[in-house]
């Protein structure tokens, strides 16, 4: 079957991993490449065989290219997934889905109306650390889930990330960036999330790049940069999620653990794809490492696009779709708006569920 045409908008950090795994899958052909800065965009052209360098309004325009990847800044995640969806192109965008439940419902309608499908990162969650995760709980393993803690915390981005500003910005913050790993694991996990609480602070009002090229530049915080929040999930499990870009040493707290009325699991962190699973149950006390019941241990990104295009090509629902992407924006959204407001918020969202990635099938094959 003729693989499917992908142009990637922006070749900036996160486009390196794209760039390296997409034409890895059999199904997926990385045709063009777009940047604001076109230069970028011709230098990741030879830099990764891409065969044409184009503006972004030329890739949107480009009738051959089926599936955009969208990897802008998060706030032109939006805008950018609209007009590809508006060009009649499939979209498959970086996260967050948006920066509102407003602008997610706005990517939603606007794929509706043109009859396309939407996509979202993170698809770590397709890979052997999660996948593994959901094989144990739904193999019953530490029985009924009742309760989680999930736990993302360190010190930002200004140390190493070439360009961090935005990540301090409307879109930014630990929640809208990281959190999303977090959140589509456990909705992969547990499923969908019926209302949240949260709390919030800015603990250190500006912060100094000390990264290169931008070393000594002052960023002024416009979000909460330390966030501890209540999930109740429909299934009755409840649990906290901490996000924080304030920790400045390091921690002991476990990415992910999953409590059970026979056990507890330890998810590895949902930023990766690999990383060991571990289980104690009421049995057996002392902490077992389950062996990887699924592929894609290292590096997935790109995976999520390539189980798009092989749903769009078989008719089957593709795994990292716009509702989880959408539940998942609400939440974030909903955390901030229950700091502020000093109550719980009932979502209005939801979402299924998952398949499962079929663990019989050999590595860059999607069915």
């Amino acid at each position: 079957m003729k693989p499917t045409s992908v142009g990637i908008i922006g070749c900036g950090n996160i486009s390196r991993a794209y760039f390296e795994n997409c034409n890895l899958f059999s199904n997926l052909k990385i045709t063009a490449c777009a940047d604001l800065d076109l230069e970028r965009a011709k230098a990741s052209a030879e830099q990764y065989s891409v065969p044409r360098a184009l503006t972004v309004e030329e890739l949107i325009a480009d009738p051959d290219i089926e599936i955009a990847i969208n990897l802008t800044i998060p706030q032109a995640h939006g805008p950018v997934d609209c007009q590809v969806l508006r060009a009649g192109k499939h979209v498959f965008s970086e996260k967050p889905f948006g920066l509102t439940l407003a602008e997610g419902l706005d990517i939603v309608n606007t794929a509706k109306a043109a009859g396309k499908r939407v996509g979202c990162a993170p698809d770590t969650v397709l890979g052997a650390g999660v996948q593994t995760s959901r094989k144990a709980l739904d193999d019953g393993l530490i029985g009924t889930p009742t309760g989680f803690a999930a736990v993302m915390q360190g010190g930002g981005h200004e140390s190493w990330h070439p360009s961090p500003e935005f990540y301090y910005q409307k879109g930014g913050g630990p929640m809208f960036d990281m959190g999303p790993y977090y959140l589509h694991a456990l909705l992969t996990l547990l499923g969908p999330v019926k209302r949240v609480a949260g709390l919030t602070k800015i603990t250190f009002p500006e912060r100094l790049i000390t990264s290169q090229p931008k070393n000594g530049t002052r960023v002024p915080v416009e979000i909460p940069t330390h966030i501890t929040s209540l999930l109740e999930f429909h299934n009755g499990t409840i649990g906290t999620l901490v996000m924080s870009f304030d920790v400045v040493a390091n921690h002991t707290s476990p990415c992910i653990e999953i409590f059970g009325t026979e056990g507890t699991l330890k998810v590895p962190d949902p930023n990766g794809t690999g990383g060991e699973v571990q289980i104690s149950t009421r049995a057996k006390r002392d902490w077992e490492t389950l062996p990887h019941s699924h592929p894609y241990a290292k590096g997935s990104r790109g995976l999520g696009v390539a189980d798009m295009a092989a749903a769009i090509q078989s008719g089957r629902d593709h795994r990292a779709n716009e509702r989880i992407a959408l539940h998942a924006l609400e939440i974030m959204e909903a955390v901030h708006v229950s700091a502020i407001e000093g109550r719980h918020i009932t979502l209005t969202t939801t979402c299924e569920r998952p398949a499962p990635i079929r663990p019989d099938l050999p590595e860059f094959t999607l069915d």
